[in-house]
């Protein structure tokens, strides 16, 4: 197969943490560990740790942690020969504070301003952009950041589908953010922008809580603070956004029970829309739903967005592109990703491959 290269455009951020999961009160004043992570960037991360060519879009300030992050992606192996750099601006910062046993993670962003929320459509030659890409991947995190920020991501959407890129959308729908439109509440705005967005995807993805919060399309006999899933209840929001975004392949939900911040159980669900059919995993041996059960999680950040990279791979490979494979090849990625600290998911090729074949003792390999 020829190869065909990912495109995702968004926000990244600085990531500041207390060491370990402590609390900020007890690491400041001190030291936090600092990294770097936003939901498109952490995609075309995994992406190129598979093995698959991908280019990260952004806009950022020309300063040294812009350059650091830009050299971290480069060594990755993304492609970041055109990002957008302004003489002046900042890039956003979040701070993230490690849930453990009952308590739950925090985080707290600190982005208004940032470069990205300050450019329009008219600051990016978008053709250029996507020149030799196959395929465009966005979130709903940047439309959130700003009318600006909104409309370049409705804009580089419809230059990649005239282009003929096919495109996936996350709804990520952040309650801290979407509020940039004074005297409207944030999930009208959300489902306004993002009704523009989804429009053009061909892959729409989410967790549990997006399909309400964006479109207000609930599973039946969930309860989300409680951990309680219905799998056939997101068959019928899968059907619900089927029905109202045509264009759409495939709907993938990702199914997160959380028992304490230390212990979930991970899955997810990927509806074919022209078949009308869902698939689920993992699976156990009987063919039935089983749940991966992570305990001892060491960072749950960018799960969602491993889940993206790890379905975007398994659709452009052959080996991998059947939906009940795809989709098994997506779970297994983002689980594993629950094992590796920072946003990013370092885990091959042969690791995802491995946990899909059912090779989960974490043995150590000699």
């Amino acid at each position: 197969m020829s190869e065909k290269t990912v495109v995702g455009f968004g926000e990244v951020m600085l990531r500041l943490c207390p060491p370990g999961k402590q609390r900020f009160g007890q690491a400041l004043p001190g030291s936090l560990d600092a990294t770097f992570g936003g939901g498109e960037a952490n995609v075309c991360v995994s992406l190129a740790t598979l093995g698959m060519s991908a280019r990260y879009l952004t806009a950022l300030p020309d300063n040294p942690i812009a350059q650091a992050f830009i050299s971290q992606l480069r060594g990755i192996g993304v492609d970041t020969s055109r990002v957008l750099l302004k003489k002046s601006g900042r890039m956003g910062v979040y701070y993230a504070e490690h849930g453990a046993a009952q308590r739950g993670s925090n985080v707290i962003y600190d982005r208004e301003g940032s470069v990205i929320s300050q450019c329009g459509p008219e600051d990016y030659d978008f053709a250029a952009m996507l020149s030799g890409a196959s395929h465009l991947h966005v979130t709903g995190i940047t439309p959130a950041l700003s009318e600006k920020a909104f409309l370049a991501t409705l804009e580089i959407v419809r230059a990649a589908q005239k282009l003929g890129l096919s495109i996936s959308c996350d709804l990520n729908y952040r309650k801290k953010l979407w509020k940039w439109r004074a005297g409207t509440k944030q999930q009208e705005l959300a489902g306004e922008c993002m009704g523009q967005i989804v429009p053009e995807a061909d892959i729409i993805i989410g967790n549990e809580e997006d399909a309400a919060d964006v479109f207000g399309l609930k599973a039946d006999g969930s309860a989300i603070e409680s951990g309680t899933l219905s799998t056939a209840g997101y068959v019928q929001v899968a059907q619900k956004l089927a029905a109202r975004f045509p264009r759409a392949k495939y709907i993938g939900i990702t199914l997160r029970e959380s028992f304490s911040a230390d212990h979930n159980n991970w899955g997810a669900m990927l509806y074919d829309c022209e078949a009308k059919k869902a698939y689920f995993a993992p699976l156990d041996g009987s063919g039935q739903y089983h749940p991966y059960e992570i305990k001892n999680i060491i960072d749950r950040f960018g799960g969602g967005d491993s889940f993206c990279a790890g379905l975007i791979y398994a659709l452009h490979h052959d080996d991998f592109k059947a939906p009940q494979t795809a989709l098994s090849f997506a779970v297994a990625a983002s689980c594993l990703k629950h094992s590796i600290p920072g946003d990013y998911n370092y885990s091959s090729l042969g690791e995802v491959v491995a946990l899909m074949g059912g090779n989960a003792s974490g043995r150590v390999m000699r």
